[in-house]
């Protein structure tokens, strides 16, 4: 293939001028000299990124090839892309960076030694290398002499692609070449593309070598038993398993091998809309020098971050290193877990705020992966929420078909006697702008009964428009909110609600061939 280059020499071939593996305090300070952000009164740096502040799923590829081409689910999710359009686009990157600074990171992905992967990520800006910095696996010093990156991002942001020349959708473009072992990122400021690009790289690569790959967070408690949280952004991952009772392992990306789970990254990538000191005091204290604030708006005079401004966007981040966070594990490795936790905000009012699952149900909800999108949170949403469902709870970041994942939880389930929960953190007593949303507090409570093993012996009751086994009290939680119909007004209101609800389930599951025992393990709803 004509100009191909091997992976750990594209870098050399980029910029004027190369800053590798500078300290955070260097990044800050070009950062800042740039002016490609502003410091917060806590000492985070703030960047902004323009009109993109989410990923862009539309504009996300995969060169189809002979690696590629028998493997990957391709479809809206995973959209081929051609070999050669590819080669061009990559060429004109590199005469776009040729004559600038560039700032390049060497990392890993993966905690685990046995499993990481060596990258490299190749910037335009100091706070997008920051930011990497941050959220991957930093080497140690002597680590970094043999460090040879099997993987290359190239991160863009201001070179816009013409789709009529170049093959994609829009200006950007986040393409994925797994025969060059290289990342090309254009047309977008938001630095989570980068992350979110390699952990479908992981995705790809990791059930070759028998390892599940998990779109969860995970932390342990003090009998060092590990809980893993899956779930999709907004639902909880982040503010769950940071815990002050708990140590964490990781906040949203992890493997689980023969020896246990363990961390894809090195950091923590934390919504922070409404972020709350009282609810959430590590994520809070964790926002100090070093940290990366995304789209976070500072008052003019004081300097100090307004959390519960969504002027640019709900979809506020904070970047950060594990070790920020008080009693976080490192190296992110734990045991196999005991529970597993789904995690839902149910906008619709339906769902319980717990539910216990038989492993049939567990894979039901796994591959369907349910949230719902609350109005006014993307463009073009009308007033009613919206159900999302997203296979495996992570369906933008899983090049494999589904069953390749759902087959893998399966067996490790059985092999571990998993139990797995269905946690809904989202609205009771009617849908959102009726209802209101489940106290955080009991949220924790029941999180806590959960991993503490005090719901093994209370009894349960079936709830009939899904047939969750729900229990009849918890620990700290009002048992009048454990059974959604008795938080509503109306019962008839729920039922129709429910019945709504369920049906969207069963619309979505036709795509999927399962077997019947899984299939029958969806909703009951049949008033």
């Amino acid at each position: 293939m004509a100009g191909l280059i091997e992976t750990s020499d594209i870098a050399s071939h980029i910029g004027a001028n190369q800053h590798i593996n500078l300290s955070t305090a260097r990044l800050i300070e070009l950062a800042l000299r740039n002016r490609e952000g502003e410091l917060a009164a806590n000492g985070a740096l703030v960047a902004y990124t323009g009109k993109r502040t989410g990923r862009s799923p539309k504009d996300k590829f995969i060169v189809k090839d002979a690696i590629t081409a028998q493997r990957v689910a391709w479809g809206n999710v995973n959209q081929p892309f051609d070999p050669n359009k590819f080669q061009t686009l990559l060429e004109r990157v590199q005469q776009y960076l040729r004559g600038k600074d560039v700032y390049i990171q060497d990392l890993y992905c993966g905690a685990d030694t046995r499993y990481r992967l060596p990258i490299r990520v190749v910037t335009l800006h100091a706070w997008h290398s920051l930011f990497v910095k941050n959220l991957f696996v930093r080497p140690s010093a002597r680590e970094l002499l043999s460090h040879r990156p099997e993987f290359t991002v190239i991160a863009a942001p201001d070179l816009e692609a013409v789709p009529s020349r170049d093959g994609t959708n829009s200006g950007t473009f986040i393409i994925t070449d797994f025969t060059r072992k290289l990342v090309l990122i254009g047309g977008t400021h938001y630095a989570g593309e980068m992350k979110k690009a390699i952990f479908g790289v992981m995705n790809f690569l990791l059930p070759q070598r028998d390892v599940f790959p998990m779109h969860c967070s995970a932390n342990v408690g003090s009998d060092n038993v590990t809980a893993l949280f899956f779930g999709l952004s907004g639902t909880g991952k982040t503010t769950l398993s940071t815990d002050p009772q708990r140590r964490l392992i990781g906040d949203d990306e992890h493997g689980w091998g023969s020896h246990g789970v363990f961390n894809f990254e090195g950091g923590c990538y934390a919504k922070c809309i409404r972020l709350s000191k009282r609810f959430e005091p590590q994520i809070w204290n964790a926002i100090r020098f070093g940290a990366v604030l995304e789209n976070v708006t500072l008052d003019p005079e004081t300097r100090l971050p307004n959390y519960d401004d969504d002027s640019r966007t709900e979809n506020t981040r904070a970047a950060y290193p594990m070790d920020f966070i008080e009693h976080a594990i490192i190296p992110g490795m734990g045991g196999h877990p005991k529970h597993i936790l789904f995690l839902t905000a149910d906008a619709f009012g339906v769902l319980p705020p717990i539910s216990r699952l038989t492993e049939e149900q567990a894979l039901y909800h796994f591959l369907s992966g349910y949230t719902a999108k609350i109005a006014g949170t993307e463009a073009g949403m009308g007033k009613e929420p919206e159900p999302n469902f997203s296979t495996c709870f992570g369906a933008p970041f899983l090049p494999l078909p589904p069953k390749v994942y759902a087959e893998m939880l399966s067996r490790r389930m059985r092999e571990h006697k998993v139990q797995c929960w269905l946690l809904n953190t989202g609205w009771q007593g009617g849908a959102y702008g009726v209802g209101h949303r489940i106290n955080l507090p009991y949220t924790r409570a029941m999180v806590h009964a959960v991993l503490d093993n005090h719901l093994d012996h209370i009894q349960y009751e079936i709830e009939p428009a899904f047939g969750f086994s729900i229990p009849k009290s918890c620990p700290d939680v009002p048992a009048n909110i454990l059974n959604p119909m008795q938080s509503w007004q109306s019962p008839e209101a729920y039922r129709a609600q429910a019945a709504s609800l369920a049906n969207r389930f069963e619309e979505n599951f036709k795509k999927f061939d399962v077997p019947d025992a899984i299939r029958n393990a969806g909703p009951k709803a049949r008033y």
